[in-house]
């Protein structure tokens, strides 16, 4: 019976993907409908390139390649300057997923994500009637998560820097020390939190009595002499000594948990990259606890068989398909997806390509499926974040890093340490508080993420490498919470199936569906208002929303040079030579 099914389930998928991608709808030519690609000019380089949310950060990490210093090396100075320069995502007081790959084919996936503190509990968030206090998990001391950045940073180093460490995280303590002119949106970020900054951190570099003004300067004291400490000593002058003093002493004061013990046991992961194939590209990816190299990959998979190019860019058919995928991806991870330090993550399964594909069979030709209708895939085995930030890195070698760092909200749990000057994060939130109750971003987790000690949350961070005949192809990755995956989908979507070049593929509106709630997220722009009306009348409901994400991308064009895209939503700059 179960090898019936399975036939039926290929026979449908084979009848889906064999017709013409083009195929119409009763009275629509859907590719007739495709959004135009809109116009945008990338940054070209002969040798070298740094692409970051903030033009500080980039232009240190292009100073450091030009010194003589290796990817690695840049990518230390990037993550350091982006503490200063971009307090809303970049951080020490945080956590990420950094991917590499070697000019000759050397890999490595770093995981210095955040852990929840030995006295974190499963049920730490439910009040009696075990009901989710609402802003427990996100804002104040007891969302903070313990940090893994820094030691993140040393870790890369020893393995594979080149330059002294000093010279990397000098450039962020003269940042810091001397300061920084505000952009607008960074003075309008600060301004928007002033009460609770206020409320938590009366003494914070971020406070002032009047409002922020572009192009006002802006000095962190305290959080020069922490990264002259790290600068001093490595990791010890994080996880030890005065600031591990100060840190414990927030805790103490706003009833955090992260101990003086949680900080000295911390250690980042190497883990061992995920592998897939679109079109002729390997495709280089995070391993859990990141859910988004498992489902891009399983996106790839289940929409390699159509013919995206021919449908046209946003075309309601190409919507349609691509959306039908996240819908089923989705669902999957809030069913299987979590932290393998902690049980079995079945990903062999979930990457396996007759799974995926059976999964697409499920589709109607010109119809939504409900996500009522849509649960995780069956018959695997059980299990035994919008503020964060992204950079890119090829140096003139062809070591290529790509890196997603975060605090998970915004200025994540507006905690900042008192005396030390960095802000802390709220990751907690990323654990599930309670199995199929939505987290800040809408995303609904099971049993595989729940809280416990020393466990990792379970995050959507996608650092993402693509080659091609064994070349470096692409380096991309975006914050942008729960839409981090399907924006760094897009990218590689809007590259190989469009022909976007960098700056277009960044720029590009997008389009965003994570099974629940079952809405496709629209950006200004991404649909033809008849392409909106024939998605609608297939059943599908668009929720306009303002811009998410910031991706990055850099692409390696045929002679070599590379042409960076940095998300004009932001701050981000492209830069090197």
């Amino acid at each position: 019976m179960r090898h019936r099914i399975s036939f039926l389930l290929l026979t449908a998928l084979a009848a889906c993907t064999t017709a013409q991608p083009s195929a119409t709808a009763p009275g629509q030519a859907t590719a007739a409908l495709a959004s135009p690609i809109p116009t945008a000019t990338p940054v070209v380089t002969g040798r070298a390139m740094v692409t970051s949310a903030h033009p500080e950060a980039t232009r240190i990490g292009v100073e450091i390649l030009r010194r003589g210093g290796n990817a690695y090396d840049a990518a230390v100075a990037v993550q350091f300057a982006l503490a200063v320069a971009l307090p809303v995502a970049g951080n020490i007081g945080g956590g990420g997923f950094l991917l590499y790959r070697g000019a000759a084919g050397q890999e490595g996936a770093l995981d210095f994500r955040e852990t929840a503190p030995a006295a974190a509990s499963r049920d730490m968030y439910l009040d009696a009637q075990g009901n989710v206090i609402p802003n427990l998990s996100t804002l104040g001391h007891l969302a903070a998560g313990v940090p893994g950045t820094v030691a993140g940073m040393w870790e890369l180093h020893r393995k594979l820097g080149k330059l002294p460490w000093k010279e990397l995280v000098q450039p962020a303590v003269e940042l810091a020390a001397k300061g920084l002119k505000l952009t607008e949106k960074e003075a309008s970020g600060l301004n928007g939190q002033h009460d609770t900054f206020a409320l938590l951190n009366p003494g914070s570099a971020y406070l002032k009595l009047t409002a922020w003004q572009a192009g006002e300067t802006i000095t962190h004291p305290d959080l020069a002499r922490t990264l002259k400490r790290i600068r001093d000593q490595g990791r010890a002058g994080f996880y030890e000594g005065e600031t591990a003093d100060l840190l414990v002493a927030e805790m103490q004061r706003g009833r955090g948990l992260i101990s003086k013990q949680d900080l000295l046991k911390y250690e980042p992961r190497w883990r061992t990259p995920l592998h897939g194939q679109y079109r002729g590209y390997e495709v280089l990816t995070f391993p859990p606890p990141s859910s988004g190299g498992v489902a891009l990959l399983q996106m790839l998979q289940m929409l390699e068989p159509y013919n995206l190019g021919r449908a046209g860019w946003h075309s309601p058919q190409a919507t349609h398909w691509i959306t039908e995928a996240q819908r089923r991806v989705y669902a999957d991870r809030a069913t299987y997806l979590g932290d393998p330090d902690f049980g079995r993550v079945p990903v062999p399964q979930l990457l396996e390509k007759t799974y995926n594909r059976q999964r697409m069979a499920t589709t109607l030709p010109y119809r939504a499926t409900p996500s009522a209708q849509v649960t995780a895939g069956a018959g695997l085995p059980g299990y035994e974040t919008d503020q964060t930030t992204h950079y890119n890195v090829v140096d003139a070698q062809g070591n290529a890093v790509s890196c997603t760092t975060t605090l998970n909200g915004a200025y994540g749990s507006k905690v900042v340490v008192a005396g030390a000057g960095f802000l802390l994060n709220n990751e907690m939130d990323d654990f599930s508080s309670k199995p199929g109750t939505p987290n800040a971003y809408g995303l609904v987790g099971g049993a595989a993420n729940a809280i416990a000690p020393g466990k990792r949350m379970l995050s959507s961070m996608t650092p993402a490498i693509l080659t091609r005949n064994r070349k470096l192809a692409l380096v991309t990755g975006t914050p942008g919470g729960s839409t981090i995956i399907t924006s760094v989908l897009q990218s590689i979507l809007n590259v190989v199936d469009y022909g976007m070049n960098a700056q277009q593929a960044v720029a590009a509106p997008r389009l965003h569906h994570q099974w629940l709630p079952d809405q496709i997220d629209v950006e200004a722009g991404a649909l033809l208002p008849v392409a909106q009306d024939t998605l609608q009348a297939r059943g599908y409901k668009l929720n306009p929303r303002s811009a998410w994400g910031r991706v990055e991308v850099i692409r390696v064009l045929p002679g070599g040079q590379l042409e960076g895209g940095a998300d004009p939503r932001g701050d981000d700059t492209a830069a090197g030579y």
